[in-house]
C-alpha cells in the first residue's frame, strides 16, 4: 500500500493536457522535460508517485512528487529545468559591456604600463578605475566576457573582434567580415 499523495496533481486543462502530449512524444525536446512531461501524465492517467517515476525513466518517486508540487504552482513552466547548480553570474549585461568598452579602448602607455591588453593590465585597469564594482574580478572572468563576447587572443597580442579584421587596400584600410563566423564559433 502506498502512501498518501501530499499534493495531489490538480485537473489538467485541455490544453494542458494536449501539450504534455505532444512534449512526451517529442524527440528534439530535452530529455528532461520530456521525462517530466511523461511523469505528469502518468499521475493525471491515476499511477502513483513511484510507478509514475518508473514509467518515466526516473528512479525516485520523490522527484515526481517535486515535479507535481512545481506544476500545480506554476503550470507548464515547470517543466523546464531551473539553474542546476554553479555560481550565479556577478557582473549583470552593463558591467559586461563596460568590460568590453575597455578591452575596445588601446591601453595608455604611461597609465598602464603596456601596448597591449593582456588580461592581467586589463584586470588592473579595471580595478583601479570605477566605484570598487570590478575589485575582485578574476582574469578568468574576463576571459569568459571575452569569450562570450567573440573576442579571442590574437598574435598581435590585443584581445580583437573574431568576425571581422582590418585589411589594407590600395583604397585604403576596410573592415572585412566573415560570414561563416557564427558557425567556426561553435565548433
Amino acid at each position: 500500500m502506498t502512501r498518501r499523495q501530499k499534493q495531489p496533481l490538480r485537473l489538467l486543462s485541455a490544453e494542458e493536457q494536449r501539450e504534455l502530449e505532444r512534449i512526451a512524444r517529442c524527440t528534439s525536446e530535452s530529455a528532461s522535460r520530456v521525462a517530466r512531461a511523461k511523469a505528469l501524465l502518468a499521475v493525471a492517467q491515476g499511477s502513483s508517485y513511484t510507478a509514475a517515476a518508473q514509467a518515466s525513466g526516473r528512479r525516485s518517486g520523490d522527484a515526481v512528487a517535486q515535479v507535481v508540487a512545481r506544476f500545480n504552482a506554476e503550470g507548464l513552466s515547470a517543466l523546464t529545468p531551473r539553474q542546476g547548480g554553479g555560481a550565479k553570474t556577478q557582473y549583470q549585461a552593463q558591467q559586461r559591456q563596460q568590460i568590453l568598452a575597455t578591452a575596445q579602448q588601446p591601453p595608455e602607455l604611461a597609465v598602464d604600463g603596456v601596448s597591449h591588453w593582456s588580461l592581467s593590465s586589463l584586470q588592473r585597469r579595471l580595478r583601479q578605475d570605477g566605484d570598487g564594482e570590478f575589485a575582485t574580478i578574476s582574469t578568468y572572468t574576463l576571459w569568459q566576457v571575452l569569450h562570450q563576447a567573440g573576442h579571442s587572443w590574437q598574435q598581435s597580442r590585443s584581445w580583437c573582434k573574431t568576425d571581422s579584421a582590418l585589411r589594407r587596400r590600395k583604397s585604403g584600410v576596410v573592415t572585412v567580415t566573415d560570414p561563416d563566423a557564427e558557425v567556426k564559433k561553435l565548433d
